[in-house]
């Protein structure tokens, strides 16, 4: 298993609490699919032929 990515931040709001940014490459590094384990469930993410994300259970 490949260490945790670190996210990259978009901007520093006011209350100094930003929101992360996931870059898809990061993520996917090079893959079409990844998994997402939440709550116990596994979620696939997939990169389309039209290059569009579709997430499944």
């Amino acid at each position: 298993m490949s260490p945790p990515l670190k996210p990259a931040i978009a901007a520093q709001p006011a209350a100094g609490l930003a929101t992360p940014l996931w870059l898809s490459d990061a993520l996917f590094q090079g893959r079409q699919e990844i998994v997402i384990r939440h709550d116990g469930q596994d979620y696939r993410l997939r990169i389309t032929r039209m290059n569009k994300m579709i997430l499944t259970k």
